[in-house]
This record gives C-alpha cells, sequence and structure tokens, in this order.
C-alpha cells in the first residue's frame, strides 16, 4: 500500500471515529441494537436491486458504445468491482477502473471502455443532483433552521438547477469540436464522436430513465434503513438528504464511502431536526447493504464470466 493509500485509510477511520464520538456512541448503539429487522431487510433487497439495475444500465451504455456483453458479465463485473471499492483507498476509483479493464481485454478499445464508466457514473450523479434540487422546494417545510433568503429563491434556484442538469448532456451531444486545437482538442473531439453515435438522443433517454430508477432505489434503501433506526421522514427529505450523502461517499477520498458517508448524513439530516445517533446510524446501516454485496462480489472473483453476446 502506497504511503498516499494508508493516509487515505488512516484519515477516512479517524473521520469515521470522530463522527461516531459526536453522535453519542452510547445512543448509537441503542438506535442500531433496536434496529427493526423487517425493515433492514427491505432496505438490503433494495439496496441491492438498486446495485443490480446500476449493472444492467451500464450494460446498455456498452452495447451503444460497441460491446456485446452478456448480463451476467455485467453483473459479475460490477459487484466484483464493488468488492474492489470496498478494500481500496479512493471510494469508486478502483472499482472503476476495473470495470473499464474488463471492458477493456473484452475487446472494447480502450477509449469506449473508459468512457463506458465515465458517463456511467456521471449519468448517476446528474440524476442524483438533479432530483435532489427538485426536491428541496418540497423538503424546506421540514427544516428546522432558518434559511437566510426567501423560500421562493430556494425554488426557484432548485428547479432552474434540476433543469440545467438535465439539459446540460444534451449540449455535449450536439457539441461540435475542431480538432485542430492541439492534443487535448483531439481527445475532446475523439469522445465528443463517440456521443455522436447513432441513436445518441435515444440512449440519453434509456441512461437518465435507468439512473432515475436506480436512485430512486437506493435513496428508498437509505430511508428504510433510517426506518429501522425509527427515522420516519418525508419522501422529499430522504430525495434532498440522499445528495449529499451519496455526493460525499463517492468522492475519492476515503475507503469504501466510510466515515464521508457519515459525517454528510449527520449535517444533512440534522438540517431536518434528526438526532446525530439516528442520522449516523441510517449512514452506517446503508454502508453495511454495501459492504455485504462488495463480499458477494468478492466470492464471485472466484469464476470466470465469459463477456460473450446474449
Amino acid at each position: 500500500m502506497t504511503r498516499a493509500a494508508l493516509l487515505r485509510v488512516v484519515a477516512a477511520a479517524a473521520l469515521l471515529f470522530a463522527v461516531v464520538r459526536l453522535a453519542d456512541p452510547a445512543a448509537l448503539q441503542t438506535a442500531l441494537a433496536g434496529a427493526d429487522s423487517g425493515w433492514l431487510a427491505a432496505g438490503f433487497a433494495l439496496a441491492l436491486a438498486s446495485n443490480i439495475a446500476s449493472a444492467l444500465r451500464w450494460r446498455l451504455l456498452t452495447q451503444w458504445l460497441g460491446a456485446a456483453v452478456r448480463p451476467l458479465f455485467a453483473l459479475t463485473t460490477y459487484f466484483r468491482a464493488m468488492a474492489l471499492n470496498a478494500l481500496l483507498p479512493g471510494a469508486v476509483v478502483g472499482g472503476d477502473l476495473f470495470r473499464a479493464l474488463a471492458l477493456r481485454q473484452a475487446g472494447l478499445p480502450s477509449l469506449d471502455a473508459g468512457l463506458s464508466v465515465v458517463l456511467d457514473r456521471v449519468s448517476g450523479l446528474w440524476v442524483l443532483l438533479s432530483i435532489g434540487a427538485f426536491a428541496l422546494p418540497f423538503a424546506q417545510d421540514h427544516l428546522v433552521i432558518a434559511l437566510p433568503w426567501p423560500p421562493v429563491l430556494l425554488d426557484v434556484l432548485a428547479v432552474a438547477g434540476g433543469v440545467v442538469l438535465l439539459v446540460a448532456p444534451l449540449a455535449l451531444i450536439a457539441l461540435r469540436l475542431d480538432p485542430a486545437g492541439g492534443r487535448i482538442m483531439a481527445a475532446l473531439a475523439r469522445v465528443q464522436s463517440r456521443l455522436m453515435r447513432p441513436q445518441a438522443l435515444r440512449q440519453y433517454a434509456l441512461q437518465m430513465g435507468a439512473s432515475l430508477a436506480v436512485q430512486a432505489l437506493s435513496i428508498a434503501a437509505l430511508a428504510f434503513g433510517g426506518r429501522a433506526v425509527g427515522l420516519d421522514l418525508p419522501a422529499s427529505v430522504w430525495i434532498a438528504a440522499a445528495a449529499p450523502i451519496f455526493l460525499m461517499a463517492a468522492l475519492p477520498v476515503s475507503v469504501g464511502g466510510w466515515g464521508t458517508r457519515e459525517a454528510a448524513a449527520g449535517v444533512a439530516l440534522a438540517a431536518f431536526g434528526v438526532p446525530a445517533a439516528q442520522a449516523v446510524g441510517a449512514a452506517l446501516i446503508y454502508g453495511l447493504y454495501g459492504l455485504t454485496q462488495a463480499a458477494l462480489g468478492g466470492l464471485m472473483f472466484a469464476r470466470r464470466a465469459a463477456p460473450g453476446a446474449g
């Protein structure tokens, strides 16, 4: 392990320790010990469904880019990547590199293999931020902090931000680049040529629709984990809070999102009056959902999944 990777592990552990201490370890232990098994099981099922949908969304994108891979190959590769995400410092980066390499070994050109992972990851982020923005006006009535601006301004900014995020990819599809502008512009032109493949608008619609399903399942899993520790919040609150929670968990500064996810949950849900112990407890449960699936992905390294069409 490199020095930088070791520092990330130490920093993530220290942050998680600090968050647990601030949340009151005794209260957190009580919340987790009394968690409702029914809500826990339902939340795990939703988290599992979310990652299965994510793998199949990625397969759709790879097909559009020219790779014919089996659903089983996409699922196996995706869950193996989750295992690496849980083990390697850098959040989702290690797993994403693994997915790109798997496609490269399956015969997809390096640029397309890397682009499939980047576009897949970014589409999920776009949708997460978009629905989070749209949910803010509905969630603001449940805030326990005073806003420094008129509520109507938040409504306008939220709707405008959501629209901009959803429309931005269409601008990339329509963009024309001049490859004569140097090496960077030439590289951008190569990427843009991929975005101009046939049925780009159809693929965009499929990607956004699939990402919406993925995020809906993920947010529901987080909410069910919250319900397990006694949190009963409106859907708009969970949607608005999920954006910073999931975003912080995905940053390449931790191991498996531990520490950053719990810190974000404590801050985001505190704005809605949620006690720190329950907020951190819900985030820990969601993290355990991912860790359990990562363990399943680790077992998948024992078998070989052929890319093959079908």
